[in-house]
């Protein structure tokens, strides 16, 4: 939850590291972290191991905070499980006393999401506005926004038509949040803007919390810088090779 901010333990450092190493080749624009200490320090150690931006800022912003359970927070999940039989209820849509909705959770992470389209989209202007849409395509190595887990896709997932990772991007963000939350994010993505899934992911693997440092890789289309259609293309979900 929010209120219980402990830092990382040795096992979080680890975890940390290993998702360092395996995102050291891909260059980052930007860098976006829950305010929350466990979340702050995953995005530092990840941006120490990257071989591109070690001094990128890590911006910090509550709406990335984990999911706010009031009563249950700082308690096991098994407490959390008893509170929701008890009210004749079942987790995740359980709320505890104090605590968030999910809609409450899927609000904050829809606020957040319109904010970095709106600033892809405002990066790209500028761009055009210095040099010119014809120079965009200069000046940044391609090799740079390579990602690890290329290999593990189908070349439809990757192909240029959804802007794949051979084309020069706008933005490159790394996004550093928590379980709960990102599960209430990837269900906005799926059922209120129709983002496509990788063919293989299964009902329960989208369903499910992401281990911690695991990685997932999107991709959005402005079309015409149009905020309204983002088009979203789920390269992976919760990928953790690397663990």
């Amino acid at each position: 939850g929010q209120g219980v901010d402990e830092p990382l333990s040795a096992t979080g450092f680890r975890q940390a590291d290993a998702a360092g190493l395996f995102l050291s080749n891909v260059k980052f624009t930007h860098v976006f972290s829950s305010d929350l200490l466990r979340a702050k320090q995953t995005a530092a150690t990840i941006l120490g191991k990257n071989k591109f931006c070690k001094d990128l800022e890590v911006k910090c912003d509550a709406r990335l905070r984990e999911r706010k359970y009031g009563v249950a927070e700082g308690r096991p999940l098994t407490d959390l499980k008893a509170m929701a039989k008890a009210a004749g209820e079942q987790c995740p849509s359980f709320t505890p006393s104090g605590g968030e909705t999910l809609d409450e959770v899927r609000e904050r992470a829809k606020d957040f999401f319109e904010f970095l389209c709106q600033l892809a989209v405002e990066l790209e202007q500028k761009e055009q506005d210095m040099h010119g849409a014809a120079s965009r395509s200069s000046g940044t190595s391609a090799e740079q926004f390579v990602f690890p887990w290329t290999n593990h896709c189908s070349e439809a997932e990757l192909s240029s038509d959804n802007g794949g990772a051979s084309k020069i991007l706008d933005a490159n963000i790394l996004v550093v949040s928590h379980g709960a939350y990102m599960r209430n994010w990837i269900g906005y993505f799926v059922s209120d803007l129709n983002c496509t899934l990788p063919t293989n992911l299964t009902k329960s693997q989208l369903s499910s919390v992401s281990p911690n440092t695991g990685v997932s890789h999107f991709i959005i289309k402005l079309e015409n810088g149009n905020l309204l259609k983002p088009e979203i293309t789920c390269v992976c979900l919760n990928q953790d090779s690397h663990l």
